[in-house]
């Protein structure tokens, strides 16, 4: 399976600490968020990966290279202008293979890739998506996702408002697609999965699936100044108690 590292992004909420980085080269445990993930994929099997950059991005091409350094081939692909989450995949349609993975830049996590695309897997038949969905209090800085009891997504919303919560479960920034869905994504424009693609998907009828992850697993996103100052506590410790 190929994967797909989305890293375009500017990190606004970490203004103050991207000034000259990209957010997934902010260090956590001495090293690059980014580096932490490439070791992830790579212990799960997954050695050629597309990153598509646009802020700093020399900074990436120079510290990663063709990526053997990681076990892994990474080609880039450079955006003049953003082309969000959805429009970033879509640009790299050509390099992917059936089904692929798709991870958000800032995520650090020790989830079970396999136990994943198990999940996927048994959901054959028509093209479809898998989100692995994390548990939340808060949702609101998330993309919210109701699930009926065959883990079958039926709506999907984007940073609901406050008190619009219908669901614990969020997009944890890991997914699995089948190619043929990339054929409803627009080619050239700016496109954003949790706005534009899900929803469409789920109005049009096609099958979006929300893995729950298991108990246990880690998951944290970079999106703020705290969640890093926490990761770099909390992953620090995990791993030494791991051993």
């Amino acid at each position: 399976m190929k994967a797909m590292v989305l890293a375009a992004g500017k990190g606004t909420r970490l203004h103050s600490l991207t000034e000259t980085l990209p957010k997934p080269m902010l260090p956590v445990a001495g090293r690059p968020v980014l580096a932490h993930i490439m070791e992830w994929l790579c212990r799960h099997g997954i050695h050629q990966v597309a990153i598509n950059l646009h802020y700093h991005p020399e900074v990436i091409r120079e510290y990663f290279d063709d990526g053997s350094r990681w076990g892994v081939d990474i080609i880039y692909s450079e955006e003049p202008e953003l082309l969000g989450t959805a429009g970033g995949v879509k640009k790299m349609e050509a390099f992917f293979g059936d089904p692929f993975l798709v991870v958000y830049g800032d995520v650090l996590t020790d989830l079970d890739l396999g136990a994943l695309l198990a999940f996927h897997q048994f959901h054959c038949g028509s093209p479809h998506a898998t989100l692995a969905l994390d548990r939340r209090e808060d949702s609101s800085q998330c993309g919210l996702a109701v699930i009926d009891g065959n883990d079958r997504i039926q709506d999907f919303i984007e940073k609901p408002p406050p008190g619009g919560s219908r669901s614990p479960w969020v997009n944890s920034g890991i997914m699995i697609l089948d190619m043929t869905l990339l054929e409803t994504i627009p080619a050239g424009r700016f496109c954003d999965f949790g706005r534009d693609v899900f929803p469409g998907w789920l109005r049009s009828g096609l099958a979006l699936y929300g893995w729950r992850m298991p108990e246990g697993s880690y998951l944290i996103d970079m999106g703020t100044p705290d969640k890093l100052a926490w990761a770099n506590h909390d992953w620090a410790r995990r791993n030494a108690c791991s051993k």
